[in-house]
């Protein structure tokens, strides 16, 4: 049994990775902003920000194993916290862990931090090249944790996730189930023909937890093993849906630069990585965490979009009421994907 730390605890990812974790018999502590009505009792709560100093001591405390999870996500599109929550938050818990003497780091990364790739699959050895401010934070806070690592010899993992999904898991993603559940069309720029790979948050909490039990500092990229192209996947979910829902094609270059005006505007709930995303290829070279950490994902694109379709539907009461949510357990606003919704 380890004495475990999940920062981010009250977000999606950081509630899904507390309760594997509780059910593989550790002792559980979450260092979060707010607390969420579904906080198992067992589980100990540090309530305050990553950024401070005392709050962070306190929370890692007799901790074995820390898993760092707390982050802006693109959703905020604010490059000041980016970089005081993203960055600066991240070097706050490596000092205060250094000092606590905590055996084992595992942080949760970003795929951002590759921008659009000049080849696919990305690997571990591919260079990061962000193209917008959320990326580049998390690529800052990777270089403090390199710096760690070779300046205090501090044994931490860094697992880069794609986009995540599973049941509970909303955001952005609530707009498109709610589209389809109205029989709504699904744009996709261009063809749609961009191979675009997820990662369910149980697979990602597997391979985080298999990360944690090996030493050595290292790194991960984390992502579906059986996926295909956008199009591919939005069509399979209309499928599954049965509600008349169907994909089209919008061009690529005005829809993009749309895209990126409005969220800059502040009338969209889209953020630059959204934009520069949807369209693109991006997709991993998982072998070496099969090899490394005996870890398979099980679900494929399509299971897992499904099975949060799924999950929306029978909880869309209780998720519309809750008003505890990170950005990734709560609805979001539409904004100017309003008018588009009408259109389709």
């Amino acid at each position: 049994m380890a004495r475990a730390l999940v920062t981010g605890g009250s977000g999606y990812f950081g509630c899904v990775l507390r309760d594997r974790l509780l059910a593989a018999g550790d002792e559980v502590r979450v260092l979060d902003l707010t607390d969420v009505s579904d906080r198992p009792a067992e589980v100990e709560l540090v309530r305050g920000d990553i950024r401070d100093a005392e709050t962070v001591r306190r929370a890692c405390a007799g901790v074995d194993v820390i898993y760092h999870n707390v982050a802006q996500v693109p959703l905020a599109k604010s490059r000041e916290l980016f970089q005081s929550v993203n960055v600066g938050g991240t070097e706050t818990l490596l000092e205060r862990a250094r000092e606590a003497g905590v055996r084992k780091i595992v942080h949760t990364s970003s795929s951002a931090i590759f921008g659009v790739p000049r080849r696919n699959p990305v690997d571990e050895s591919t260079e990061p090249a962000p193209r917008e401010a959320y990326g580049e934070a998390k690529l800052e806070a990777e270089r403090r944790i390199a710096t760690a690592i070779r300046d205090h010899g501090m044994d931490v993992t860094i697992v880069r996730p794609r986009t995540v999904l599973g049941h509970g898991r909303l955001g952005i993603f609530q707009i498109l189930f709610d589209w389809i559940e109205e029989g709504r069309r699904i744009p996709v720029l261009g063809r749609g023909d961009n191979l675009y790979q997820f990662v369910h948050a149980d697979d990602l909490a597997s391979a985080s937890i298999a990360a944690a039990g090996r030493p050595g500092a290292t790194i991960y990229n984390i992502g579906a093993a059986r996926f295909g192209t956008m199009r591919q996947t939005l069509e399979a979910l209309c499928e599954h849906a049965g509600t008349g829902s169907s994909v089209y094609s919008l061009p690529m270059a005005p829809l993009e630069l749309a895209m990126r005006l409005t969220s800059a505007a502040g009338l969209s709930p889209l953020g630059p990585y959204h934009s520069l995303m949807y369209g693109r290829s991006l997709y991993f070279d998982i072998a070496k965490a099969r090899r490394e950490l005996d870890w398979e994902p099980t679900r494929s694109n399509e299971e897992m979009i499904c099975e949060s379709y799924d999950w929306y539907r029978a909880h869309k009461a209780s998720v519309l009421g809750q008003t505890d949510g990170s950005a990734h357990r709560s609805a979001v606003r539409q904004g100017v994907l309003g008018i588009l919704r009408r259109l389709s």
